[in-house]
């Protein structure tokens, strides 16, 4: 599969880009929007299997909201049932990439715990033996040192989600080689990439300030944002 280098502005691009998409049917994406939000707060009263289910569901929502947006570019109408189309466009290998990320990000929640403990068990020490300072320089070495490394492995299980869904759905890939393509992707496309995550936490930070609401336009436009890097770096659709 070839994957395209995009210039640097297209980071940008692809959020305006995926706005137009979401400015096509305001009402039915936000109502996609919320029935997903909701779905998601149901699933977390579970304990430890809602989680899982979360998980595991994530890329095949996620797989029918670009379905939506494919059918939208395409002058169809965007219809709530999108957001379920997933479950019958190559479901298994959608709940397969929900599985391998949920086994990645366990993963770094395991080295990141440990990392934690022992840099606890250094500060136990020092308390033991009447060393504040090893205790302190301890915890502060331990958790720093896990935060940056909980971001090191986290950024690439994130690079390896972020087009997998679209690959599944449009070029009907099993997951791992969906991930794989992904990532080789993203890897590609630092810069934009780059451009494009700063760009979306500014307008995360400005979507959050009234009571949230802005999530509402924001989230649909980013999902859609995904669609429109997807044309550009892999094929058009």
């Amino acid at each position: 599969m070839q994957i395209n280098t995009a210039p640097v502005n297209r980071g940008w691009d692809w959020i305006t880009e995926g706005f137009a998409l979401f400015r096509l049917n305001p009402v039915i994406w936000i109502a996609i929007f919320v029935i997903y939000l909701v779905l998601a707060m149901l699933l977390s009263l579970i304990p430890f299997i809602g989680v899982i289910a979360t998980l595991l569901l994530h890329p095949v929502l996620v797989g029918g909201m670009l379905l939506g947006c494919k059918a939208l570019q395409q002058g169809q109408e965007l219809r709530i049932d999108h957001l379920f189309a997933g479950f019958s466009q190559n479901a298994s290998a959608l709940v397969t990439v929900g599985l391998f990320t949920g086994a990645g990000y366990f993963l770094v929640v395991v080295i990141i715990g440990l990392l934690v403990g022992g840099g606890l068990g250094l500060s136990a020490l020092g308390g033991y033996t009447d060393l504040p300072s090893i205790a302190i320089g301890g915890a502060m070495v331990a958790y720093l040192f896990s935060g940056l490394i909980g971001l090191a492995l986290t950024v690439p299980i994130a690079m390896a989600a972020w087009f997998a869904p679209a690959l599944v759905v449009f070029d009907n890939i099993q997951a791992w080689d969906a991930m794989k393509a992904s990532f080789s992707a993203c890897l590609g496309n630092m810069l934009p990439f780059l451009l494009y995550g700063v760009a979306a936490l500014a307008l995360t930070v400005v979507a959050s300030i009234p009571f949230g609401l802005g999530m509402l336009v924001l989230g649909p436009t980013l999902v859609a944002s995904i669609f429109s890097g997807y044309r550009d770096i892999f094929r058009a659709v």
